[in-house]
């Protein structure tokens, strides 16, 4: 596979766009592994290089949004630890195991995370008492974790439903902490797959640098627009991911819906 300037270039506006898009709902790995597979990467090279570029972009969301004042990791460490140790499980499993159920089932969970804030009330900036203790939040965000590093797409939508509908975070704060476990998670898949050797610096680096700045600018515009701006996008993101990977002709829910 030849990096030539074109499919770098190609690749950078890929991970701008990402950034962006990313740090105000997530979803963001919708638009760079895509990117990454049509310009010729081999599956686990994708998943590797798209680690790398996420991992910069989501780690400048989350001091952007540290800066603000809208995280909390005195409070919030023990799910980030969780996140971090979930996605090293994660991505060490997706080298051994098939993700073919887990390709089914997101669709799935995605439908139910788009009904749940397009029915529900507009959610509240302020924070509401929380539904589970910080050991059962911990243990939720590590099974998102788990697969972030097994699968991926739609991991930023899942952390930011868990802080929001069982944690009790305001829908800005929620958005923040969420950048904090992503971060935590990317950092540890991107160990596991470096180690593996599935990373292509020149393209993630490349990617980085863009989904960085973008990651600047979406988070800016979170912090001020809030839940005006972040509601609407995850609803589009998440129905967006769901017909992404029910029209993916590979996955096991196109072919139960379609035939082969």
């Amino acid at each position: 596979m030849e990096l030539t300037a074109e499919i770098l270039l190609f690749l950078a506006g890929a991970g701008f766009i990402a950034g962006i898009i990313d740090a105000m709902a997530g979803g963001g790995g919708m638009i760079t592994l895509p990117a990454l597979l049509a310009s010729g990467f081999p599956p686990l090279a994708a998943v590797g290089t798209n680690k790398l570029q996420s991992t910069i972009g989501t780690g400048g969301a989350a001091y952007a949004f540290a800066r603000g004042g809208h995280m909390d990791m005195r409070r919030y460490w023990p799910p980030v630890a969780a996140a971090f140790a979930g996605s090293a499980l994660g991505a060490i499993a997706v080298q051994r195991v098939s993700p073919a159920f887990l390709a089914a089932l997101i669709p799935i969970l995605l439908v139910a995370i788009s009904l749940y804030f397009l029915l529900s009330p507009p959610a509240s900036e302020a924070d509401r008492h929380s539904r589970l203790g910080i050991f059962g939040l911990s243990l939720l965000i590590g099974a998102v974790g788990f697969y972030d590093g097994f699968f991926g797409p739609g991991t930023g939508t899942f952390y930011t439903t868990i802080f929001l509908t069982l944690g009790g975070l305001g829908l800005l704060r929620a958005t923040a902490q969420t950048k904090a476990a992503n971060f935590a998670s990317n950092v540890s898949g991107l160990a596991v797959m470096i180690g593996g050797g599935h990373v292509v610096w020149i393209a993630g680096l490349v990617m980085a640098a863009a989904n960085f700045i973008g990651a600047q600018i979406g988070s800016h515009l979170a912090m001020r627009f809030g839940g005006r701006l972040i509601r609407p996008l995850l609803i589009l993101m998440s129905l967006a991911l769901t017909a992404k990977m029910v029209m993916d002709p590979k996955n096991p829910i196109h072919l139960y819906l379609f035939g082969a």
